[in-house]
This record gives structure tokens, C-alpha cells and sequence, in this order.
């Protein structure tokens, strides 16, 4: 079929008739399908039921330090938990704090922190008459949600394949002192499934400020969540890099086992400098003494080192990998030609992004709602909810059934045909008046 922008009023309008025919249809079968958040599906989680197994009434609880997980302390972690979460994060472990089970609660700590008490001894933002945060768009909607909480100004930077837009970045940062940081995520980036290039990564560790207590907010929380064995994306390590650049304390990073063992019975992480790291102590000790060992050591002996937990990863990849395949044939099938949509084909990550014609996401993501399919909703992967363009939506095939998810693509490839159409019939409408 042609691109719907060539075709006459007249086919259209027989196109439009028969895709409303084919959408009741689809009404009639009662759907009831959820694709609105990137979870793991129930087949991943049994993946890591052996967590239940390894520690038991009779478990020898004390670490290789002799430290008894029982009990209070370990303000940063256990050292074997600091050891493995290093090697997934590719960092040192003395430069690493394990915290409790919520990457996206280190994030609000860490912004909190700053907003009252200031980062190294720079003045507390509740301070300053203006905050600012730079924001890749289209970018993670709980991210926003955490500088949207604190009143922080948002500032959108366009994403490309190859990461933010480090021109825009560069200028933004380095000419105004109110900006305090970036969001990103810089691997099988949600939603696109993006990984920025090593130019992108370097021109970040080389970004000369204008703050001195700008922060890069480096969630890297799908950094071993690849597809494919061969084919998978690569990162430069950033804290290395900034060091090497002469900006070593210009970083913090993120990461969790959320998506690897239980979503929100894991364990997280933060990597950061030295100098950082004594200044995050300085609050933590008066948060806590310790977040939960037991579960830092269950982690650990489930998965031994980092092997097991690459091994881990590719059982994950085999239930994931139909599933992503399944979504892009079914868009290649169902609307390649017709010129109303575009959607990135990730290596990794949880989602895969689609942009609709301008002014079509929202009434999208309406029709596939009305006929049993709930969607991330649009305008999310943007601060404030606030899509200018109306166009981007988040698609997440993890946690249907392969049966269930076709159904849910197929319904959402028609809802884009329908609403295209339909916004193109009257585009011509409106010409001929």
C-alpha cells in the first residue's frame, strides 16, 4: 500500500471505513492487555526463585570479613556485595555504596540532599533563586517526576541515536550557573533503547560547567540487559573518564539488580568519587545504620560472581528476545510504506520508542485503551507530560505472554492506522474547503 499522505480523499476515506470495521471487531473480543510500564514478566522472576534457596535457618550469615549480617552496621555494604556490583557496574569497589532495593530512591536521595544540605559544601539549592536540570527527551518519565517534585526547572535536550544533543549540552551547561545537573541514561536509554557513542560520553567528562556543583545523574540501569549474545551496545565507563578529563567528582551513577533478580527485592548502588562518596557518607550515617545485609549476602551466593550473573542475564535475554522480535515484525508488517510511524530496534533495555505523526500519540493511546490495550501514557517521556509534538509513545513488550502481546501490537499498529488516517482525510478536507 502507499503512504496514506498519497493517497486520494476517496481511498482514504474506504480506508478508514474498513480499519473501523476491523477495530470493532477487535472491541468485541474483550481485551484486556497492560503494555504501560516495563516489567519483567512472570517466566524472568522465576529466573530468580533460587534467591529463596541459598540462605535458610542453618545459613552461615557472616561475610568473608567475619561481619554477621544480622546485626547492625555497614553503612556502605558488605564487601563481597561492594565487589560484585562493582563488576556490573564496571567499577572500582571501594567506590561504590550499596544501598537498599531502589535505584530511583538513591536518585530522590541524592537530589534531596543537594536541595537542603548543598553537594561539597556548596550552597543547598533550596538556596538559590533558580535550579535547573537538563532533561534528554524523549527520556525516563520517574526521573522527571523527582526534579518536577522539587520544583526544579526542567529543560528539555533533544536525544539522538548517539545520545543528548552534546552542542545543546555543552552551551546550556557551560554558560549558565543555575543549571545543577542531567538526567541520563546512557545505555538501551528508555525509551529508545539508544546507548550514546564514545564521543558523547567523552564530551561529557570534558563539560566545563559553569555550576561547580553540577552533577551528571548517570542511571546506567540496563548496562548488562542486552538481547543478544553478538550483537550488543558498548560503554565508555564515565567515572574513569571524568577522571581522566580532570572532573572526578562531576559524576554519580546508578544501578540495581530490578530487572535482574526481584523488582523491588534487590539490591542498589551508587558509584561515585571519593570526594563524593565522604560527602554522601556524611548524610547517610545519620539515615541509617545499614541497609539490609541478609539480602546484599543472598544476592551474593545466588549468584556467585559476575559470570553467574551474565550467565543470569542471557536466561533473561531468551525470554525477552521473541518478544522484541514479535513487536518489530508486526510494525514492519503492518506499517512500513505508509509513512505514520517510526520506532528504534534496540539491542537491550525494557522498551522500544514509537513516534506517531505529530498530533496522533494522544489519540492513540486513547483508541488502544477503549479497546482493551493500556499504554504508557502519552506525553510521558516528556517533563511535565507535556509531549510538544504529541507524538511520542513508550512501548514496553516484557511482560505479556507472546499470545497476549501479539494481540496488543497488532491492535496498536491498527489505532495508528486509524488515527493517521483519519488526521490525513481531514488535512485534505480542509485543503479542498
Amino acid at each position: 500500500m502507499k503512504p496514506y499522505v498519497e493517497m486520494t480523499k476517496e481511498d482514504l476515506a474506504a480506508e478508514i471505513t474498513q480499519l473501523k470495521k476491523e477495530y470493532s471487531d477487535v472491541q468485541a473480543h474483550g481485551l484486556a492487555l497492560d503494555m504501560s510500564r516495563g516489567k519483567p514478566c512472570k517466566e524472568q522472576l522465576d529466573l530468580s526463585m533460587g534467591l529463596m534457596d541459598v540462605l535458610n535457618s542453618s545459613s552461615d550469615l557472616y561475610t568473608d570479613e567475619g561481619i554477621d549480617c544480622r546485626n547492625y552496621g555497614g553503612l556502605i555494604g558488605i564487601e563481597e556485595a561492594r565487589v560484585l556490583i562493582g563488576d556490573m557496574m564496571e567499577n572500582n569497589p571501594n567506590d561504590i555504596i550499596i544501598y537498599g532495593n531502589s535505584s530511583l530512591n538513591i536518585m530522590y536521595d541524592t537530589v534531596s540532599r543537594a536541595y537542603t544540605h548543598g553537594i561539597l559544601g556548596n550552597t543547598p539549592w533550596c538556596k538559590l533563586e533558580k535550579v535547573k536540570f537538563l532533561c534528554p527527551v524523549p527520556g525516563y518519565d520517574r526521573h522527571f517526576k523527582i526534579t518536577e517534585f522539587f520544583g526544579i526547572d526542567m529543560i528539555t535536550v533533544p536525544m539522538t541515536p548517539d545520545g543528548p544533543d552534546m552542542d545543546i549540552v555543552e552551551k546550556l551547561v557551560s554558560s549558565d550557573e543555575a543549571i545543577k545537573g542531567i538526567w541520563c541514561v546512557p545505555k538501551y536509554s528508555n525509551p529508545q533503547g539508544y546507548s550514546y557513542s564514545d564521543e558523547t560520553v567523552r564530551r561529557f567528562a570534558r563539560l566545563k560547567p559553569a555550576a561547580k556543583d553540577f552533577r551528571i545523574f548517570w542511571d546506567n540501569a540496563y548496562g548488562i540487559h542486552h538481547l543478544y549474545d553478538h550483537q550488543q551496545d558498548y560503554l565508555i565507563e564515565i567515572l574513569a573518564e571524568c577522571k581522566r578529563a580532570g572532573n572526578p567528582d562531576m559524576v554519580y551513577k546508578f544501578a540495581s539488580t530490578s530487572k535482574i533478580t526481584f523488582p523491588g527485592s534487590g539490591i542498589a548502588a551508587l558509584a561515585t568519587s571519593p570526594n563524593n562518596m565522604e560527602d554522601i557518607k556524611a548524610q547517610l550515617c545519620n539515615q541509617t545504620i545499614g541497609h539490609d545485609k541478609v539480602n546484599q549476602l543472598r544476592h551474593v551466593r545466588f549468584f556467585g560472581d559476575i559470570h553467574g550473573m551474565v550467565e543470569h542475564m542471557k536466561k533473561h535475554a531468551d525470554i525477552l528476545r521473541p518478544k522484541f522480535e514479535m513487536v518489530e515484525e508486526i510494525f514492519d508488517k503492518n506499517l512500513s510504506g505508509l509513512g505514520i510511524g517510526t520506532w528504534t530496534k534496540p539491542l537491550g533495555g525494557y522498551f522500544i520508542s514509537f513516534d506517531t505523526l505529530p498530533g496522533c500519540a494522544k489519540a492513540v493511546v486513547k483508541r488502544a485503551k477503549k479497546a482493551g490495550v493500556v499504554m504508557t501514557a502519552a506525553g510521558a517521556t516528556y517533563p511535565y507530560g507535556k509531549d510538544p509534538l504529541d507524538s511520542n509513545i513508550r512501548v514496553a513488550p516484557t511482560f505479556p505472554c507472546l499470545e497476549d502481546l501479539e494481540k496488543a501490537a497488532s491492535l496498536f499498529t491498527l489505532c495508528v492506522k486509524l488515527v493517521s488516517a483519519e488526521k490525513i482525510y481531514a488535512e485534505k478536507c480542509r485543503e479542498e474547503a
